[in-house]
């Protein structure tokens, strides 16, 4: 039975091992990144850094789930769910400054629809949180009569999301595209139209 000194050493070491993996992928991007660069920069071997992960894509989808922990630390969706759209575009502004995670997270999302990837359960979880607090967000909405109530407050969560990795995609490939802009501009479609009964804007209803 191993330490328990042997044991919270090698938590550590997992940690630092993600945090520096992390740094990486942010400045080098997916394919430029170096296993072998992230084991000597930890005072590993590359078989010794992959010792603390079942393989290489349970390590890729570790600094993932690393990245959300850091990047929503006191301000993430969960903890803001009255304003998750704002919290969402909040990550989105934050991943243009970031492009090789962005490369990252949109490679091994795709290979994590495998439901054998390591990575499976990550980006399940994910999207689940992400259009759940979306949803709650948008019914509460709704129900103040601020966005549309015709479509479904779970449809529009997911068409969000869609609209915010697709718009991720296109800016991979043309970083000219605007990705809060775009989804900002999808939130305005969902706006309620003005109730008949209300004046228009600047004209006083009791001079009529």
């Amino acid at each position: 039975m191993p330490k328990k000194g042997s044991y919270a050493k090698g938590i550590a070491k997992r940690e630092e091992i993600l945090t520096r993996a992390l740094e990486v992928f942010a400045e080098k991007g997916y394919r430029k990144a170096s296993l072998r660069e992230i084991a000597e920069s930890v005072g590993l071997s590359q078989a010794g850094l992959l010792h603390h992960f079942s393989s290489k894509e349970e390590l890729f989808a570790e600094v993932l789930r690393k990245r959300d922990e850091v990047d929503t630390r006191g301000e993430g969706l969960d903890a803001a769910r009255q304003d998750a759209f704002a919290g969402l575009t909040r990550v989105i502004r934050h991943n243009a400054e970031v492009p090789g995670l962005v490369q990252l997270y949109a490679t091994i999302s795709a290979e994590a629809a495998d439901p054998d990837h390591p990575g499976h359960d990550y980006f399940v979880e994910r999207y689940a949180s992400i259009v759940g607090a979306l949803e709650a967000y948008i019914r509460s909405e709704q129900d103040a009569g601020r966005v549309r109530s015709d479509v479904d407050a779970r449809q529009l969560a997911r068409l969000s999301v869609a609209v915010a990795d697709g718009m991720q995609v296109q800016w991979m490939l043309d970083d000219t595209a605007d990705m809060v802009s775009a989804v900002e501009s999808f939130w305005s479609l969902l706006a309620a139209a003005p109730s008949a009964s209300a004046p228009p804007e600047g004209r006083d209803s009791s001079r009529m």
